[in-house]
């Protein structure tokens, strides 16, 4: 056996849950879902009852809690309804509400998180008022790949732990990763992982998958498809939805990091790439005492929605940095259990500038830049400033903090560790 797949069918014993395991999640969800449909029934809600995500698959993977994604999905003659709030209803206080493009509800039950997803049932998926609508043709998809080759779910999971060790896996924002359907469908392209590796580690050109056939050449894509939705470094048309891109949150920059890691495994396989990434640690190694760590903490909703905010103040914040210093390097890191958020920063001393403002010749802009800027000198017809750059960072966090306040109103910028 060679050293790729001696790897692969190592992780696989290692990733794959104990046989009691899934029979217990089996019938935990079986159990709730039998209940649930009773009670639709009882609060004479047209709505039929049917799993999906991973257990539905078998592509369940081995974790320390482990999460069932149960699609409630209403009659069409709901159409146009608010469809989460009337599942809530039905489903009582006991379930904790989630937001998201359509709120769902999730329960816990004997350590088993249960997702329970309120879905439009459409006859086709341009009738879907919201993505979560195409869940059921997602599955039903899935379902008939797999059972015509089964390989394809053991090339699922260990693609899924791949990408999850590399910290490349959820399409969160601030993620931009492959979703769990969206690697589902590059295995039933690619037939295995290790094709899909190295297809990735070779190719130089945007990657386009039309599976379905959809469009008569791949330069059609980019045409016809939203151009918002073609920015990924791949584009992988949903077979079950011709105008949508199922790997539209996938940026450069995870791409990027997905590829490096890649190319070093398939260079010298190791069951080490599979064992989560820890970012903070990584970086600590190697920078020491030049590593600046900004702690964050944010009042919205743990998850996708606190981890998306908490990122979109990083990029500003890197921003603002970028003004007086050098960032030499900059890593994000979001842990969702805790609802925190860790900038590492490595930061360099600016040299001092020589900045250009208006002419003489303009005269109100010319007297307007010399009121804001007491310093400013003329050289050829020309005001400048000189902007000096000798702050910490310690002092140049003080500053931001009290000069940015209303920016970063919602987040609690805890400490620099």
């Amino acid at each position: 056996m060679n050293p790729l797949k001696k790897v692969f069918s190592e992780q696989l014993e290692l990733i794959k849950p104990s046989k009691e395991i899934v029979e217990k999640i089996e019938r935990i969800t079986s159990d709730f879902c039998k209940k649930l449909k009773q009670t639709l029934k009882k609060k004479k809600i047209n709505a039929d009852v049917f799993v999906g995500g991973s257990l539905a698959k078998g592509t369940l993977i081995k974790k320390n809690k482990y999460d069932v994604d149960v699609f409630v999905r209403f009659n069409k003659k709901y159409r146009g309804k608010d469809i989460s709030k009337l599942l809530g209803r039905a489903l009582g206080k006991k379930v904790k509400k989630v937001h998201g493009s359509r709120d769902y509800y999730q329960l816990n039950i004997k350590e088993i998180i249960i997702e329970i997803v309120p879905v439009l049932g459409v006859k086709s998926p341009e009738d879907a008022e919201n993505v979560t609508d195409l869940s059921y043709f997602h599955v039903s998809y899935l379902l008939k790949k797999i059972k015509r080759k089964k390989k394809i779910a053991q090339e699922i999971m260990i693609a899924k732990a791949f990408c999850y060790a590399q910290n490349c896996y959820g399409a969160e924002s601030y993620i931009n990763g492959f979703s769990g359907y969206a690697l589902e469908l590059l295995m039933c392209h690619y037939k295995s992982f290790e094709k899909f590796l190295k297809e990735i580690v070779k190719n130089k050109e945007r990657i386009i998958i039309d599976d379905a056939k959809f469009f008569k050449r791949k330069k059609d894509v980019l045409i016809e498809v939203n151009k918002s939705k073609t920015q990924s470094p791949i584009i992988l048309i949903d077979p079950t939805f011709k105008e949508r891109n199922a790997l539209a949150g996938l940026n450069a920059e995870t791409f990027d990091k997905f590829k490096e890691g890649s190319k070093k495994f398939l260079k010298n396989p190791s069951s080490k790439f599979f064992e989560k990434i820890n970012v903070g640690e990584k970086i600590k190694k190697k920078y020491g005492k030049k590593l600046k760590i900004i702690k964050i903490k944010t009042i919205k909703q743990a998850g996708d929605i606190a981890g998306t905010k908490s990122k979109k103040f990083f990029k500003f914040f890197v921003h603002k940095l970028n003004k007086e210093f050098v960032v030499k390097k900059k890593e994000f890191e979001y842990d969702d259990k805790k609802n925190i958020a860790y900038f590492y920063l490595v930061l360099d001393k600016k040299r001092d500038e020589i900045i250009r403002g208006p002419a003489i010749s303009d005269k109100k802009n010319f007297i307007g830049f010399k009121k804001v800027h007491k310093n400013a000198f003329v050289k050829k017809d020309f005001a400048y400033i000189k902007i000096k750059h000798n702050l910490s960072f310690e002092n140049w966090f003080k500053i931001f903090i009290k000069k940015d306040r209303k920016i970063i109103k919602q987040m609690s910028v805890d400490k620099i560790i």
